[in-house]
């Protein structure tokens, strides 16, 4: 067995123990941003979003990974449910300026009951910003927007002229992949 040094391009990420290195590709790693000391990201939510990398090759002790998307917790997401509140729900597939396949979920929650034709408006205009947005950046750049709150922002100001919003939240991202 072999204690192994789990790296994405930047830094180390965390250590596993393994007896063969070609049961670490492909593995899913779960780490939090408060484990990477990112809590002035979005120093409210640090602890309830998990970030997941991907092995994706090993060199000498260090298993190689990179970014395949993140989470925030279920458990911080439900607290935005409150009575008189509409919450909306939206998944959008878009391409980066480099290419790369993402899926973006959203949670949209705004300052009372809407009307179905809000709703609409709301769910029309969050695809749209979305598919313009991720249109312009690279992954890399598009992640970080997401990861440090700076999309949700442009997303709320823009659904704020809509209605009454209370707050948006990329709650996860999914980086499409394919197997050989």
């Amino acid at each position: 067995q072999r204690q192994m040094c789990i790296r994405d391009r930047y830094k180390q990420i965390g250590e596993i123990i393994s007896s063969d290195e070609a049961n670490l590709i492909n593995r899913i790693v779960k780490v939090s941003l408060f484990e990477l000391g990112m809590t002035s990201a979005t120093s409210q939510i640090a602890m309830f979003t998990n970030l997941f990398f991907r092995v994706t090759g090993i060199s000498g002790n260090n298993a190689n990974t990179k970014l395949i998307g993140h989470e925030i917790s279920p458990s911080f997401i439900k607290t935005f449910a409150r009575r008189s509140k509409s919450l909306i729900h939206q998944v959008v597939k878009v391409k980066t300026k480099d290419s790369e396949g993402l899926s973006i979920k959203v949670i949209a929650v705004t300052g009372s009951k809407v009307s179905e034709n809000t709703r609409r408006n709301i769910r029309n205009t969050l695809v749209e910003e979305i598919k313009k947005n991720a249109a312009e950046k690279t992954f890399d750049e598009l992640i970080q927007d997401i990861i440090y709150g700076r999309f949700s922002s442009k997303l709320f100001n823009k659904l704020k002229q809509i209605t009454e919003m209370k707050r948006v939240e990329v709650r996860k991202t999914e980086r499409e992949e394919t197997f050989k």
